[in-house]
């Protein structure tokens, strides 16, 4: 795209396009006693769900350590319960975003680089998001997650683009940090107005 700052957009999917409810999560933590986001907590610790990441166990693996991991806390049937509830929580994507996105591909490659599950594949098809991307780099496919560098330059590999023309989008400042180490511009996203205006060199953004 002539006179354009980017020649590709890499893009994050957690908490930018994907939504989770876990408002199932919140009412079991409650009835059994805990606080709020303690089964987040224990899930998301690096030591639970990197595995998780880079594809080295499955989900229902991922769910017994969650139970492993609160059962100093609940009896085992209220810890699976809630280690199942947080795996199986509905999400959806923003469709402000999709669309933002989908103008994007348009004129660039689009490369989403998400610390992703094995489940995502069917994940992007359930939300009708299979073809949103030129590619998609996901840590528990090619083993290494954000922040690591590696994922980045394999991500612009995919794009074909220098990293220093990469657009990177991303809701954590450390994923943020570590693009922008590499030559890429960062944007900070937490809401669809932050996505907008770093697209706002494209027509009809």
């Amino acid at each position: 795209m002539s006179g354009s700052p980017f020649d590709a957009v890499l893009c994050d999917l957690d908490n930018v396009i994907r939504f989770y409810d876990t408002s199932q999560v919140t009412e079991l933590e409650r009835a059994a006693g805990l606080a709020e986001g303690t089964t987040e907590r224990v899930a998301y610790a690096p030591e639970t769900d990197l595995p998780l990441l880079l594809g080295k166990i499955t989900q229902q693996q991922w769910v017994e350590s969650i139970v492993l991991g609160l059962s100093s806390q609940l009896p085992e049937n209220q810890a699976r319960e809630l280690g199942t509830a947080l795996a199986q929580a509905p999400f959806r994507a923003d469709d402000v975003v999709v669309a933002l996105l989908r103008a994007v591909r348009a004129h660039m490659p689009l490369v989403l680089v998400t610390n992703a599950t094995l489940e995502l594949e069917k994940d992007l098809a359930s939300m009708g998001l299979a073809d949103l991307a030129d590619h998609v780099v996901s840590s528990a496919r090619v083993g290494v997650a954000k922040p690591d560098r590696e994922i980045y330059e394999i991500a612009a590999g995919r794009a074909g683009v220098a990293l220093g023309r990469c657009l990177f989008v991303d809701d954590r400042l450390e994923n943020i940090e570590a693009a922008v180490a590499l030559g890429m511009t960062g944007v900070h996203y937490r809401q669809p107005g932050d996505l907008r205006e770093a697209l706002s060199f494209l027509p009809n953004t």
